[in-house]
């Protein structure tokens, strides 16, 4: 919480859609402070509201039908229920699309036409509306009306084949990221592209249509080994926990464990060397410069790791951190949670909420991950809990100018 003013507080954004990258993108505006009305389905909301385990807890300990999944992108919202199949659900959407600033959604390409709810229907009514649309593979294009998935993007841009150990090595094959990294990525780009068009509109008075797509963001994101690849037409190879351009820079064995180097310049090595008793190698004609220490990669990696398996991991760091030799130890996520700095910076965040609204059990707390944004005068704000299923249905409807009357007969019809 905070007193200072939040950087967003007049926008107004209807969020339509579900999962993971649109909502990754509004909880972050929501973050900033606008006004995000989340669109759910009638007596079924976001799909990640089912997926689980692992499941909220009550004040017992015990375990919910709320999957803990649906609470990491969707702080901060209010949560309506519409069924936008509906005439009565459209004409909802359209009165809510004439007073918001930006619309998300996420459905196939022209899914939203057949309900007149798709950018051209709504820009229509409201010029200044920001249309962000998110699809697997864009608007356009031969695979435009296919379905798509983190997974599927992983598989398809080249992300999992550079991801996982070398082949005829074991556990060698390609792995997925740990997280829905495309997803998360594009709910970023996407947040940043809603940003660009609004200062466009400071401009121009007008909104207009983004396109993003998770097969554009899972190429953007390869990055440096997307570069290698256009300049020399080398294909990048899986090689674990070892970088392509960079040697010292992966994990290495340790008396206890493992520890992680990460070594960028040829001073970090060269101050490696002197504190592990080796200062002969920053000379060494075969390591002294970074380019040398990749091209012999294979002989100083075993060198080095006979000198790590010589002390534990903490020893290790307390000997190097003070040599400003970047180095780490490879945490578990509660080890994570857990480190010194992790806890001074504020990165679990524990929201009080009546579980009862959702689960029928006792006020509890639901914890989130801060957020990374850290504007020093207009800062994050985190003032609601992720909502129960449609909690805010009334008090949104009420904002339209709807009685309890008119809201009771929608809800007769199966509308809200």
């Amino acid at each position: 919480m905070t007193e200072k003013p939040s950087a967003l507080p007049h926008i107004k954004v209807l969020d339509l859609s579900r999962v993971l990258a649109g909502p990754w993108c509004t909880q972050m505006l929501a973050d900033l402070g606008a006004d995000v009305i989340k669109v759910e389905k009638p007596g079924e909301g976001d799909d990640t509201r089912h997926w689980g385990p692992p499941f909220l807890q009550d004040a017992q300990g015990n375990s919910t039908k709320h999957a803990t999944y649906f609470t990491a992108c969707n702080r901060n919202k209010r949560s309506v229920t519409i069924d936008i199949a509906k005439p009565e659900g459209q004409t909802l959407i359209r009165q809510m699309a004439l007073e918001s600033d930006v619309l998300v959604e996420n459905f196939k390409v022209g899914g939203l036409a057949k309900y007149g709810l798709d950018y051209a229907s709504l820009k229509a009514l409201n010029p200044r509306l920001i249309y962000c649309s998110i699809t697997g593979f864009g608007q356009d294009g031969p695979y435009a009306e296919r379905a798509g998935y983190d997974l599927m993007i992983q598989a398809m841009s080249g992300m999992m084949d550079i991801t996982g150990r070398a082949d005829g090595t074991p556990g060698g094959g390609p792995q997925r990221v740990g997280v829905a990294l495309t997803d998360l990525f594009t709910g970023v780009y996407a947040c940043s592209a809603i940003l660009a068009a609004i200062e466009v509109r400071h401009r121009t008075g007008v909104g207009q249509l983004i396109d993003m797509a998770l097969l554009d963001v899972g190429m953007a994101i390869l990055a440096n080994q997307a570069a290698g690849f256009l300049n020399t037409g080398k294909v990048p190879q899986r090689q674990g926990n070892s970088h392509p351009s960079l040697a010292p820079y992966q994990d290495f064995p340790t008396a206890d464990g493992a520890m992680l180097l990460a070594i960028g310049n040829d001073g970090q090595f060269a101050r490696f060397c002197d504190a592990t008793g080796q200062a002969q190698w920053a000379a060494d004609p075969r390591y002294a410069t970074n380019t040398l220490r990749v091209e012999n990669r294979a002989v100083l990696i075993p060198a080095i790791e006979d000198i790590t398996r010589q002390r534990t991991t903490a020893q290790w760091i307390a000997l190097l951190e003070h040599k400003a030799v970047p180095c780490g130890p490879i945490n578990t996520i509660g080890q994570a949670f857990a480190d010194e700095q992790v806890v001074a910076r504020g990165l679990k965040l524990n929201q009080p909420i009546a579980l009862e609204t959702i689960a029928h059990t006792a006020t509890h707390s639901i914890a989130t991950v801060a957020s990374p944004l850290r504007l020093m005068d207009t800062p994050a704000v985190v003032h609601r809990p992720p909502p129960a299923l449609g909690e805010h249905t009334n008090e949104v409807l009420a904002g339209l100018g709807l009685d309890d009357a008119a809201v009771a007969a929608l809800r007769d019809l199966g509308v809200v």
